[in-house]
């Protein structure tokens, strides 16, 4: 029995919109807008002062009645900065770890969703500003400590801003592995960032084995273009479990011609 699901993944510039505002609320009703069953959101604010102290993770899951996991990449005594998954489905954390960062503090975080016929390994991080870093990160990511220990054949989705466009170093990397959701439905990909007027595709979903995509858009409604000055992407998924894809891959009735002629 295939799932679908629609995945949605947006750098939320800590809740401040392109007119200075700080506005969570308007971050969850840009969510709400594309209707998704999974959330993987950056830049998250938690008790940051900047941002009045606030819980950005669980007041965006709370407005759309949802529950959360945070991972501060970034943490100074009660402030912490960083990335967030949250569903309404049932959500194991697996992992959350910082990456090898010579700028500023990188993270990312692995939850595991059940989606009963099958369970999908969610891994959200936000890349470094240096390239040198963004190429270290995406190494280590692609490690045995995170994609490379899951199982061959699992379903996979690693998603976020990876401050990285199709010829950098970074994508490349991810690109060898996985494959990105973009080249999958659309002939022309979209630009992420800024949001008021999108030139760079910075933002990414990129997809392991067994799982198909329907549609991966970039939602650019003109309350997105101001809550954050990314813009989401939101990519409706298919996915099969990895029981069925091995029967499909059996030759039928027993395999060639002998096997069809028992019929």
């Amino acid at each position: 029995m295939q799932r679908r699901i629609r995945f949605l993944t947006y750098n939320v510039h800590s809740c401040f919109g392109t007119d200075r505002k700080l506005d969570p609320a308007r971050i969850a009703a840009v969510i709400n807008e594309c209707r998704p069953d999974i959330i993987a959101l950056q830049e998250v604010d938690v008790g940051r002062v900047r941002s009045g102290g606030m819980d950005q993770a669980h007041m965006i899951a709370t407005h759309l009645r949802m529950e959360a996991q945070f991972h501060p990449a970034l943490h100074l005594e009660d402030e912490k900065y960083g990335d967030a998954v949250v569903t309404a489905l049932p959500m194991r954390l697996v992992k959350a770890a910082v990456l090898p960062s010579l700028g500023e503090p990188r993270g990312a975080l692995w939850v595991e969703i059940d989606l009963t016929v099958v369970k999908l390994q969610v891994i959200v991080t936000h890349l470094g500003l240096r390239g040198s870093d963004r190429a270290r990160q995406a190494a280590v990511l692609l490690g045995p400590g995170w994609l490379g220990g899951i199982a061959q054949g699992e379903p996979v989705v690693l998603a976020g801003d990876l401050n990285a466009i199709a010829r950098s170093a970074a994508y490349k990397l991810v690109a060898r592995q996985l494959k990105d959701a973009q080249f999958e439905v659309n002939a022309k990909r979209r630009p992420t960032f800024p949001s008021r007027l999108p030139l760079l595709r910075l933002d990414h979903v990129f997809i392991g084995e067994g799982i198909k995509v329907e549609r991966c858009e970039v939602h650019s409604s003109a309350l997105a273009r101001v809550a954050s000055d990314h813009l989401p992407i939101v990519a409706d998924l298919v996915l099969e479990p990895l029981e069925a894809r091995r029967a499909d891959s059996q030759p039928a009735y027993g395999g060639g011609r002998a096997g069809m002629a028992r019929r």
